[in-house]
């Protein structure tokens, strides 16, 4: 597979970069609420730590991921026969899912930043964690994660939609099965 799109596929490096960043989304959503509501700040502190790591490498692959758009490749046409409004909603929903990953990385960073977590996480500092909900950017990482979640349930089942019920083949580009 080549590693830019073509017409009718998306390349190996878009599609390693989605199917990457979709499953971290998926472990960061996980091991956020599982956090959140944890009381023992030790085994806190190791989720938090793999938590925020993860979470910059989602920041960086999503900022390479638009990078690559802008300046290296060109998106795949639209399946034939989609009508104007799919392919407006499809590329507003996209467009959303990359602002809530950079909103949901900038209010993870000035969390732990604002609040001094960054330094018992990651600095060993033996302190205890900080009530996280005190701070303004936690409250937008909390709404971040629903919206985050709603795009990527529409994403999905829109991915779904046209799979099973257009049978236009639309997972084939993203590399699941052939066109």
């Amino acid at each position: 597979m080549p590693m830019k799109s073509t017409q009718q596929r998306y390349g190996a490096v878009p599609i390693a970069i989605h199917w990457i960043t979709a499953l971290a989304l998926l472990g960061l959503l996980l091991s956020g609420f599982r956090a959140e509501d944890m009381t023992d700040d030790a085994a806190k502190i190791g989720i938090l730590r793999v938590h925020s790591a993860v979470g910059v490498s989602v920041l960086l692959l999503t900022v390479a991921r638009i990078l690559w758009w802008v300046a290296v490749d060109r998106k795949p046409a639209y399946p034939a026969g989609m009508p104007r409004w799919q392919q407006i909603a499809s590329s507003a929903v996209h467009g959303l899912l990359y602002l809530a990953v950079l909103l949901m990385a900038g209010s993870g960073i000035a969390t732990m930043a604002l609040s001094g977590a960054g330094d018992i996480v990651w600095g060993g500092a033996a302190a205890p964690l900080p009530d996280f909900r005190q701070f303004a950017p936690r409250a937008a990482h909390g709404l971040g994660a629903s919206i985050l979640i709603l795009l990527s349930l529409l994403h999905i089942a829109a991915a779904l939609y046209h799979q099973f019920v257009l049978r236009d083949r639309l997972l084939a580009r993203m590399g699941l099965g052939r066109l």
